[in-house]
């Protein structure tokens, strides 16, 4: 990787924000939050008498989050339990603690259905009350990625071995990255490393796809080494 593209990865990677664990610590998979939340807004549009203003993703229990199997991405948090934070305003169509259990179900549902998130806790805060023309849903908030335009990728013949691997897997929708660290013969990175970025659909669990991806890249190099998948966007209906 040159210096030019090895400067845009690392701002790309920041662009991506912070990094949810996906699966167990042997899983190496990630999702970018924004991707994550956007998942979950959609979801919370089909609550009836609700709507969603704020979500956000944390660890549960940060100190004692387990260390991953392979190194992880800039930013990414460790595969602890996670908790979901939202805040939300409400019809006063029935009463607050049924709309908010409503609300709670569905999060936690489409958090370990859809994305295969390991979510411990869900805290609700309403923040008000929707009169009966007020719309329900969720408050327009930016549901993209962080990234802008289409990504680059300029790649040797063992990044394009990578990128056919990503490519073949069922419920991949896009490639956005591929990155190849050589071994460093330290006991942090005794092998070589690989960190694929890409967007998958609603169709297929999110961390289902990743574990394909992990596997196939894997095996799509000779010297089979290690796989970190991140998933950078959930497309709907794909």
């Amino acid at each position: 990787m040159t210096a030019d593209r090895w400067t845009q990865a690392v701002r790309i990677q920041l662009g991506l924000g912070r990094l949810l664990p996906l699966g167990g610590p042997h899983d190496g998979a990630w999702i970018t939050e924004a991707a994550a939340t956007a998942v979950l807004r959609r979801a919370a549009r089909d609550v009836p008498g609700v709507r969603l203003t704020a979500v956000r993703l944390s660890l549960a229990a940060p100190d004692s989050a387990p260390e991953p199997a392979v190194p992880p991405p800039p930013s990414a948090l460790p595969p602890g339990p996670l908790r979901i934070t939202a805040e939300f305003a409400a019809t006063p169509a029935e009463p607050l603690p049924a709309t908010a259990s409503r609300l709670r179900t569905t999060l936690a549902a489409t958090a370990t259905g859809v994305l295969g998130l390991k979510v411990t806790e869900v805290d609700l805060q309403v923040t008000g009350l929707l009169g009966p023309e007020e719309d329900t849903g969720t408050a327009d908030e930016d549901e993209s990625d962080g990234r802008s335009g289409k990504p680059d990728l300029r790649l040797d013949a063992d990044e394009s071995r990578v990128a056919t691997a990503v490519r073949s897997v069922p419920g991949v929708t896009c490639l956005t990255s591929v990155h190849i660290a050589p071994r460093s013969g330290t006991v942090s990175l005794p092998r070589r490393h690989v960190r694929v970025e890409f967007g998958t659909g609603a169709s297929a669990r999110a961390l289902d796809v990743a574990r394909e991806v992990r596997t196939r890249v894997t095996e799509a190099l000779p010297d089979h080494p290690s796989v970190a998948a991140l998933v950078t966007a959930v497309q709907p209906g794909a």
